[in-house]
């Protein structure tokens, strides 16, 4: 098979899942128990007229089919519908100020877990066998496997609560004028610190255990044998000859893992009020928000499918035998 036939193939291939992804999606929101117009009834003096004013204003009336023929027109115009809680358009809270909270703190703390990880995992490897290596892989296994949300309950507790050194919640100090722009981002970085260092902890021990194990395969590889019977300084042979090999799964890994960026770390954004994608995705779900809740699972899907799809075609560049699988 071409490279042509094959981009065509997995093209129709994304089409194809996207469509049935979505439709799954919409179902099963409105399959959730509760009603969206329940959440602001129990908040004011609403009547039944005008709570099925209400229903019908957003369009919760008409049978599912139609809401969601309705739902894909939209979405093929680009239109993501109406924040039923918020009132806003749904790409307006998506696409700002949440997304870009998100970002800053999923690129930071994944990537300081892949540097150390990718760090940490060359060293242990090539000192397998030794005390430290061991106890190296005794804590990556205790760090992969500990709850998001309990270490960052934990971090509240010690740093926050008792010593005063980070602030609780929020992504910036309320009510606070800032004399320049250093200030703010001083202020910024200092409500970032503790769920970045959350997330980075909970990444860092699977990280490590791939860097790690990947390197052990590869300095068993003749070219580093004769690498070392050369008589090169172990600086080289451990970064030039086999960390680079060593990086490969990792990388790519990595860059799937950035397709989850959009998603948010929804415990860890909702255990430190970071004002982002995740928390926006925990009150839609509880506010039983579908068009924010679809608006949001079509972008992550999207993202998600884009990424697989990318990383799918640079295989098959790279290795043709990938076309016939």
């Amino acid at each position: 098979m071409g490279l042509r036939a094959y981009v065509a193939r997995r093209t129709i291939e994304l089409a194809i899942s996207l469509i049935l992804f979505m439709a799954l999606m919409f179902y099963v929101f409105r399959l959730m128990p509760g009603d969206p117009t329940a959440m602001l009834i129990e908040e004011t003096a609403f009547t039944s007229e005008m709570r099925e004013q209400l229903r019908r204003m957003w369009g919760l009336d008409r049978p599912l089919h139609e809401q969601f023929v309705i739902f894909m027109k939209n979405l093929l115009r680009g239109e993501l519908g109406i924040s039923f809680i918020y009132q806003k358009p749904v790409a307006d809270l998506i696409f700002g100020r949440k997304m870009l909270n998100t970002l800053a703190l999923l690129i930071a703390s994944h990537g300081m877990a892949l540097l150390i990880g990718m760090v940490l995992g060359v060293w242990a490897a090539w000192r397998r066998g030794k005390v430290l290596d061991i106890a190296s892989l005794v804590w990556a296994l205790v760090l992969h496997t500990i709850p998001v949300f309990w270490l960052g309950l934990m971090f509240l507790l010690i740093f926050a609560v008792h010593n005063k050194w980070f602030p609780l919640s929020g992504t910036i100090t309320p009510a606070r004028d800032y004399a320049h722009v250093l200030e703010y981002m001083g202020d910024y970085l200092w409500h970032l610190a503790l769920p970045a260092a959350t997330i980075t902890l909970i990444r860092l021990g699977g990280d490590f255990l791939i860097m790690r194990n990947t390197m052990v395969s590869v300095i068993r590889e003749d070219y580093v044998t004769a690498a070392i019977a050369k008589g090169l300084p172990e600086k080289i042979v451990v970064w030039k000859h086999a960390a680079r090999n060593a990086m490969l799964p990792i990388v790519t890994l990595a860059g799937l893992d950035m397709a989850t960026v959009v998603s948010g770390a929804v415990l860890t954004e909702t255990v430190f009020s970071w004002d982002g994608i995740g928390r926006l995705l925990y009150e839609a779900a509880i506010y039983r928000d579908y068009p924010v809740l679809q608006g949001l699972f079509f972008v992550i899907t999207l993202v998600v499918l884009l990424a697989n799809f990318f990383t799918d075609l640079l295989y098959a560049y790279l290795d043709p035998r990938v076309r016939y699988d």
